[in-house]
């Protein structure tokens, strides 16, 4: 194995997700089971939806019953165990209310990161609009983290997002809801540079990186999510787990293997070396 110098190099820090199929797998629960085996973590699952889905967007959408959700989370919980839990498409307040319920009662104490997933790179509602309010009166007070894009910060908050004073404005809000921390992603803001921003009630951190212009970034939030809920587990801190995850999202647009003719997914393999 050929890995990244700070990347751990055996398997440790077990991640449960709980989120959405995507068939193409570039998003979803496919990006966050490779995001974080690439960073050496363990991932497990609990499945909300399965989708029908490729580059050129989201063609359908099955539901899976509120009941078998909880059994997943509760039967993976009771055996494995999970040092950190990330959720993503979570899209009625039914699925919403079923997975803090049977995270309250199974992972009590384990830190949560909230990828607050709302809509598709290609333009699908992911999320029922009345469950939006679910979202923010019951899972984000519970979360240690929460992950959204501008567009779902302006969904959450209400404030139109321009620039890094107003992320910085959208953010605070966001505190308020009850998550320990927000990473807000500038990643659908204009210029050269892309800009992300780390707030806690204790100050906030600025980060920056080349903006790169592709059309292949299909599932960044949910990798970005999956990979800082991998670090987490691992026990890095807050700042370090987004700094690698940035580094690591960062690697896997640049060398996107051009799938697909939309939203092609990224290269979730770039710390592995073919052969070795």
């Amino acid at each position: 194995m050929n890995r990244d110098a700070d990347a751990p190099t055996r398997m440790h820090g077990r991640v449960l997700i709980c989120a959405g199929s995507d068939s193409g797998g570039g998003a979803g629960i496919q990006a966050d089971i490779k995001a974080v085996t690439a960073l050496c973590g363990f991932a497990s699952t609990a499945l909300t939806a399965l989708t029908a889905q490729n580059t050129e967007g989201v063609h359908g959408i099955h539901e899976v019953p509120l009941a078998f959700v909880a059994q997943q989370i509760r039967v993976v919980l009771s055996d494995i165990g999970a040092d950190c839990v990330k959720t993503g498409m979570l899209h009625s307040e039914g699925v919403i209310r079923t997975v803090v319920e049977a995270l309250d009662a199974a992972a009590p104490g384990v830190p949560l990161i909230v990828d607050p997933v709302m809509v598709a790179k290609g333009g699908h509602k992911l999320l029922d609009p009345a469950a939006l309010g679910a979202l923010k009166a019951e899972m984000l007070p519970r979360a240690s983290l929460v992950t959204p894009n501008i567009p779902e910060a302006t969904l959450l908050t209400g404030l139109e997002i321009r620039d890094v004073d107003d992320m910085r404005r959208a953010a605070d809000l966001l505190l308020r809801l009850g998550p320990d921390a927000v990473l807000l992603k500038g990643g659908h803001m204009q210029g050269d540079e892309l800009t992300d921003l780390l707030a806690t009630p204790d100050g906030a951190e600025v980060f920056t990186s080349r903006r790169l212009t592709t059309r292949h970034t299909h599932g960044t939030g949910c990798s970005m999510a999956s990979a800082i809920a991998a670090g987490i587990a691992q026990g890095l801190e807050l700042s370090v787990a987004v700094a690698r995850a940035r580094g690591y999202v960062y690697t896997a647009i640049l060398t996107a293997p051009g799938f697909g003719k939309g939203h092609g997914p990224l290269n979730h393999a770039h710390t592995v070396r073919a052969g070795a």
